[in-house]
């Protein structure tokens, strides 16, 4: 393969990579909409939304399985498209139960996407021969602020939630049929035992997992209490709230955008070393303040700081599998888990002590990843070459 192709190639997963976002952004923007329709209350709505973490965690351990069977590139392409039209799914929903069984099929797909995209964005990586997975994931940044505006227009001009996602599916699904023949035809070798079904990772990838884990759970605080945060301990307005959030989720696209062009110069241990110490002291700024400005910038601090960590994080479990796509499901299926534990762990605590106690854990787990980034050293990779995927030979 030359140059060109692998150039090609990077666009068209950088564009999934934006694809995918998208699709999160829209739906994020819809749900007050999406609640008030099926007549729920933030219980429900709680059930409802744990459902797509469900169907992410249980997909991603088939999806190695899925690749070795029909190639990277079919998979992406496939889940992808599906992914960008179960968009139309919650909105259609007219009660609870159906809306968490489509939430479900939603997870599913965008936990298969995921995985055979980060595949993608590794083998695309080792070609190229530098860094490129926190670009990848800047551009899923972007994709999602770039869907999340798109809705926030939608809804303030009133337009019904079918309508809206709906065009955006199509839209996006379009999108994906252009690029999607661009993408690397990565097959496994004949000789190569196909894993099973549901794979369980291996010590070396649930390790490089976990890191991830911490770094999740610190996004995922960050993400879900910010706004409250700056609400109810340092009494900023709604709209105060709200540009926090924004700063946090701009200053983590940033981060991750500028991310490739750190590792190359530092590589991915210090790199991950510095991003948890720097998120951590955000963390613990956060716990500190007690006016708007200086719990907003922890904010940043921790966008900033946990920005490259799990794009670094799938890379180097893409490595260390057997193949890329089996190392990248499991320590996916590892980080990802953090969907349902920060929530009511933060919540949990935060009903008993108070929100800056509970971001003192956000800061111990933070400081985590810094003490395992040498998780991410090539040394202490499992990665048997025997396994290597190689490209589809016609």
């Amino acid at each position: 393969m030359d140059l060109r192709e692998l150039r090609r190639a990077r666009f068209a997963v950088s564009v999934v990579f934006a694809l995918h976002g998208a699709v999160t952004g829209g739906f994020a923007s819809r749900i007050p909409w999406i609640q008030d329709h099926v007549g729920v209350g933030t219980g429900g709505l709680g059930l409802a939304l744990l459902a797509p973490a469900v169907g992410s965690i249980l997909a991603m351990p088939t999806a190695g399985r899925i690749t070795h069977r029909f190639g990277g590139r079919a998979v992406t392409r496939v889940s992808i498209g599906l992914w960008c039209l179960a968009l139309v799914l919650p909105p259609l929903a007219p009660n609870l139960p159906l809306l968490c069984a489509a939430l479900l099929a939603y997870g599913a797909v965008a936990g298969v996407a995921d995985v055979a995209m980060n595949a993608q964005g590794v083998v695309a990586e080792q070609r190229l021969g530098r860094p490129i997975m926190s670009g990848l994931h800047g551009m899923w940044s972007v994709g999602a602020l770039a869907g999340g505006a798109v809705g926030t227009l939608a809804a303030n001009a009133g337009l019904d939630a079918r309508a809206h996602l709906g065009g955006a599916a199509v839209v996006l699904v379009l999108v994906a049929l252009v690029v999607g023949p661009l993408l690397l035809d990565v097959r496994a070798d004949e000789e190569e035992a196909a894993p099973a079904h549901f794979v369980l990772p291996s010590r070396g990838v649930v390790l490089i997992g976990l890191v991830g884990f911490c770094a999740v759970f610190g996004e995922s605080a960050a993400q879900d209490w910010c706004a409250v945060y700056l609400g109810q301990v340092t009494g900023a307005s709604e709209a105060v709230g709200a540009a926090a959030y924004t700063a946090f989720a701009c200053t983590m696209a940033a981060g991750r955008l500028c991310g490739d062009a750190v590792v190359r110069r530092l590589g991915p241990v210090t790199t991950v070393r510095g991003g948890g110490a720097l998120a951590a002291l955000g963390a613990l700024l956060v716990v500190a303040a007690r006016t708007p400005v200086p719990a907003a910038t922890g904010f940043m601090l921790i966008g900033l700081g946990i920005a490259v960590v799990v794009p670094l994080v799938f890379a180097a479990a893409g490595h260390a599998g057997r193949t890329p796509s089996e190392g990248v499901a499991g320590a996916a299926t590892v980080s990802y888990a953090s969907g349902f534990v920060a929530p009511s762990a933060i919540g949990g605590i935060a009903s008993l002590t108070g929100l800056p106690a509970s971001f003192g854990l956000v800061a111990v787990l933070l400081l985590a990843v810094a003490l395992g980034a040498g998780r991410l050293a090539p040394s202490a990779r499992e990665a048997p070459q025997r396994t290597a995927p190689t490209p589809h030979r016609k």
